[in-house]
């Protein structure tokens, strides 16, 4: 990721739409998957700037990992100590040594390679019945201007990402789509205005008015609530759960 991402990550992802309806997405599946429990051991690997470590912590203790020295400079910034700068690929912590991994819109980035690899080190570091919670991009015929700039090179599909978590020990609890009430908008982003008016040299990522990021953040509340007992046939999102054999 270029570095003036995650500039902009620590200064709008408490109030993005994007990022504060995948929050409220996420504690919804976690709350329901692990109700009432304050006492899980949870790894963020690829934490960013740290803002989902934060809204993790209720649940319990919260460790971060990241590539990126900078992301986790921002992290020290929020307040969080439980950091170590790693590859997803290579982690630096023992086996079986938590109770979930979440890893969000980081196995389809260009540094990850191989993200199978990521896969296995993730199922090393969970307990027996342990879990990981993943959040991925959707679709790679959607590949635009963001994912350049971002280092996306990969986009999945709930098929093969199932395939994945198959192959690498993995029972999937839960494979949806997600980001769906939005579609059109990105769609008509992607396939028309993209390639017709010159492109900006910036990610899709920016400060936007309080009423926009209020408006749009309401489609993804509705989902929240949806995801908890229901699936998704299509999405800008992928999301699943996996538990290890």
């Amino acid at each position: 990721m270029e570095t003036e991402e995650y500039e902009t990550m620590f200064a709008v992802e408490d109030r993005h739409w994007w990022y504060v309806g995948m929050q409220r997405i996420t504690t919804a599946l976690i709350a329901q998957l692990y109700p009432h429990r304050t006492d899980l051991h949870i790894l963020d690997a690829g934490c960013g700037t740290g803002a989902a470590m934060r809204y993790l912590s209720p649940f319990g203790t919260v460790t971060g990992c990241d590539l990126s020295a900078l992301a986790l400079h921002f992290c020290q910034q929020r307040g969080l100590s439980r950091l170590s700068q790693a590859l997803v690929t290579r982690l630096p912590f023992g086996n079986e040594c938590f109770d979930l991994v979440i890893s969000f819109d980081v196995l389809c980035c260009r540094a990850v390679g191989d993200y199978h690899h990521a896969l296995g080190e993730f199922r090393r570091l969970l307990k027996p019945g342990g879990r990981i919670l993943l959040r991925l991009p959707a679709y790679n015929w959607l590949h635009g201007h963001h994912d350049k700039f971002v280092h996306i090179v990969h986009r999945f599909t709930t098929t093969e990402l199932h395939q994945a978590l198959t192959a690498s020990g993995f029972v999937a609890e839960k494979l949806s789509y997600a980001n769906t009430l939005l579609f059109p908008l990105v769609l008509g982003k992607r396939l028309v205005v993209e390639k017709v008016l010159p492109l900006e040299d910036r990610s899709d990522i920016h400060s936007n008015p309080t009423w926009q990021d209020t408006l749009l953040a309401r489609f993804l509340f509705a989902e929240a609530r949806w995801l908890v007992r229901h699936t998704l046939p299509f999405g800008l999102t992928v999301i699943a759960v996996g538990r290890k054999q």
